[in-house]
């Protein structure tokens, strides 16, 4: 957890009148910081580099404001932002888009994370599998959200397979178990836990599910409520700005980014190669700008195919657990009015 400290600024004036001199001393005072808390969705990793790059070169600092990070804890961040227990944090589009349907005041504000790297990771030693049609029957390791079930069905099923899988939810011991084989598949991301597994001499394969009709979407995406965008539009504006030049700073120096994390995060980072590999793939694989080379800039388009996948499988619930009965209007779910004008 990080806190600014406020600074304070003495300042002389010295006048001068005819031929004689005398000294006037004033005092000026800067206004405090304005604090703004940033939920964590998990322990910090490089999909968070952009805020702790900022902390460290002081972007927030320069912006006037005391950026506080919250752990991961048992609470959903988007949660945590609906209730204005945080001002931002970080998510994914599933979990804006059944938080918002739900009731829950929550909006992406920035796309820390330009494509999907989530995708369906096996080890890659298992010979019984070369493609997801060879899923059908076997253990998955899942989390429990609400669109996993349907993102494995609609993989396995576009490659011919049933779709009809054993799970288990395991959460963040999902790896763990396809690792040590008490499970088959899980989702993973080839960014990180990719990494991880192949940093520890044990790599694993992976079936994208864009390939088999299942949309790109974010996986990672820093959000805020509408209340809170209302009444703080400076503040939001500030840190956006202050962010996007941490993670522009982190797609241009990769490495220099990767020792920033690690020094923020010693508890927590204690191998450097998966950090400094990630941070490798993530800036030179496209991931922290899009096409065009922006930062943070979300997608309407993404986030329209996206959402029609969500609505058209009946994923999405409302406030009392019922199908959502009238398409979304997806322009609601994300905003660009508080990035820096390019």
């Amino acid at each position: 957890m990080i806190a600014l400290v406020a600074t304070t600024v003495l300042a002389l004036l010295v006048a001068a009148c005819g031929g004689s001199t005398s000294t006037t001393t004033a005092t000026s005072t800067t206004p405090p910081p304005v604090e703004v808390t940033v939920a964590l969705d998990w322990t910090p990793n490089t999909n968070h580099v952009g805020i702790y790059v900022a902390e460290a070169l002081g972007y927030y600092n320069a912006a006037g404001l005391s950026v506080k990070f919250l752990p991961y804890a048992e609470t959903a961040p988007e949660t945590l932002v609906s209730k204005d227990i945080a001002d931002v944090g970080f998510s994914y589009a599933n979990g804006v888009a059944f938080a918002r349907t739900s009731g829950l005041d929550v909006v992406q504000v920035f796309a820390n994370i330009s494509k999907q790297q989530y995708q369906l990771a096996y080890r890659a030693d298992d010979p019984s599998i070369r493609s997801p049609k060879d899923l059908d029957g076997k253990t998955y390791a899942g989390f429990g959200t609400p669109s996993e079930n349907s993102e494995v069905a609609t993989i396995i099923q576009a490659d011919g397979g049933t779709g009809k899988v054993k799970k288990i939810v395991l959460n963040t011991s999902a790896y763990e178990s396809v690792y040590n084989g008490s499970a088959d598949f899980t989702i993973a991301a080839n960014t990180w836990e990719g990494i991880e597994a192949e940093v520890n001499g044990r790599p694993m394969k992976y079936f994208n599910p864009e390939d088999y009709g299942y949309p790109a979407n974010y996986s990672s995406a820093i959000i805020s409520s509408n209340a809170w965008l209302t009444a703080n539009p400076a503040v939001a504006k500030r840190f956006l700005a202050a962010t996007t030049k941490g993670y522009a700073y982190a797609a241009e120096h990769p490495q220099e980014a990767a020792k920033l994390l690690l020094a923020a995060n010693p508890q927590t980072l204690k191998n450097p190669a998966i950090v400094e590999q990630s941070m490798a793939m993530l800036a030179g694989d496209g991931y922290l700008t899009n096409t065009t080379g922006q930062v943070g800039v979300v997608d309407p388009s993404m986030w329209t195919t996206f959402g029609n996948y969500l609505y058209d499988h009946q994923l999405l619930t409302d406030a009392d657990g019922k199908p959502v009965a009238t398409r979304p209007d997806w322009s609601t779910f994300y905003t660009n009015d508080y990035l820096p004008e390019p």
